[in-house]
């Protein structure tokens, strides 16, 4: 009779009394995971952010706010009222701060009050106008060298009010500002409708407000050359863009402008930022962009028109002051408040030089800033060759 045979426990079997053997799981053995602790989120974070922007929520309304954009505006809104108490102070004779603010206060001035006060605020609205109207301009055409100046709307101002002073259409002087609105409105609709083809391609609206604007200039010179004497020298200084002798009158309409337009401009500065990427992708989030970039152009050509009626043709802001607020912001996009604080810098400061430079010659401030705005452009095209080409595919 023979033991049965007992196999010794392995090294991997534990047994114990009253307990069957048990084998612990090796290296490749898998445990199903059990529920994981889950920690509740901080309500007082901020969650992920994109760097350098803040949202401001009241209510239902969410803003999304560019801090460096907003620091920015601010020191150009700091850099504007210097320059423009620096303006009000310095001419052919010396006023001080303190009286400045007198007169701020309501105290009677005859230098201050009635000559240099007025064209002072009217050079800061013309060139807030004037840079809104070149940032709408060159958003929709996705073109840097773009402005108002490019797509006819000066040219069209022109020629209806040499058109208007050579049929006699206009009695009085005070109504010239409503006739170049009206010009510079018909010509950027004229360069709309020739430029549509199944929608508004940017570079074909540039080219065809190129073209447009080259024979709108012709009928100016035709004018120029055929007109008396002192018609003629009427013209050609409202050609070149001056405030001298302008002030409420002018200045009043253009306040009003800008004012009723806020709500536009908060919209397009909403509107802007699906524009600037293609066509394609702004329309899959439900952009329709045919309409908005009608109505981003229309407000940008009011204000350019209404800018044009109050003080002639002023060149190169538009163009200019878009480009060196982007830089300053640092911003993919065009920065409306930057645009318009750097603007009407350039104007005050322009004028400032054109009082100041040669007295007693007053230079006009649009011969200025054309002056030095020529060599900005050719900077800008040797520095970035073909950019404008590229954004405007």
């Amino acid at each position: 009779m023979t033991a049965p045979r007992t196999t010794p426990p392995g090294p991997h079997a534990t047994t114990s009394p009253g307990q069957h053997a048990t084998t612990p799981p090796g290296p490749h053995a898998t445990t199903p995971p059990g529920p994981k602790a889950t920690t509740p989120p901080d309500p007082t974070s901020p969650g992920p952010r994109a760097a350098g922007l803040s949202v401001l929520r009241h209510r239902r309304l969410s803003v999304l706010v560019h801090r460096r954009s907003v620091a920015v505006a601010v020191m150009l809104l700091a850099l504007l009222a210097g320059v423009m108490l620096l303006s009000a102070c310095v001419g052919q004779t010396y006023v001080p701060p303190a009286q400045v603010w007198r007169v701020l206060r309501g105290e009677p001035d005859l230098v201050v009050g009635e000559l240099r006060l007025p064209r002072i605020v009217l050079g800061a609205l013309v060139g807030a106008a004037l840079g809104l109207s070149g940032a709408l301009v060159q958003s929709v055409t996705r073109n840097p060298l773009a402005s108002p100046d490019v797509i006819g709307v000066g040219h069209g101002a022109a020629a209806a009010t040499v058109l208007a002073l050579a049929t006699g259409t206009v009695a009085s002087p005070g109504a010239l500002p409503a006739v170049s609105v009206a010009g510079g409105l018909g010509a950027a609709a004229l360069v709309y409708v020739l430029a549509w083809r199944h929608g508004m391609q940017p570079t074909r609206f540039v080219l065809t407000g190129v073209g447009i604007g080259v024979a709108l200039s012709a009928v100016v010179q035709l004018y120029l050359t055929e007109s008396e004497l002192a018609a003629a020298e009427q013209v050609k200084l409202w050609l070149t863009g001056s405030l001298n002798g302008r002030g409420w009158t002018q200045a009043t309409p253009l306040a009003w402008v800008l004012l009723l337009g806020l709500p536009a401009l908060v919209w397009a500065s909403r509107a802007l930022r699906p524009l600037g990427l293609d066509a394609d992708t702004a329309s899959a989030l439900g952009v329709r962009v045919q309409r908005t970039r009608l109505g981003l152009t229309v407000l940008g050509v009011v204000l350019a028109a209404t800018a044009t009626g109050a003080a002639g043709p002023i060149g190169f802001v538009a163009l200019t002051a878009p480009q060196l607020a982007r830089r300053l912001t640092r911003t993919p996009q065009l920065p409306l408040a930057g645009s318009a604080a750097t603007g009407a810098i350039i104007v005050v400061a322009a004028d400032l030089v054109a009082r100041t430079a040669l007295p007693p010659l007053e230079i006009p401030v649009g011969a200025l800033t054309s002056l030095v705005g020529g060599p900005y452009l050719l900077w800008l095209l040797g520095r970035e060759p073909g950019r404008g080409a590229r954004a405007s595919r």
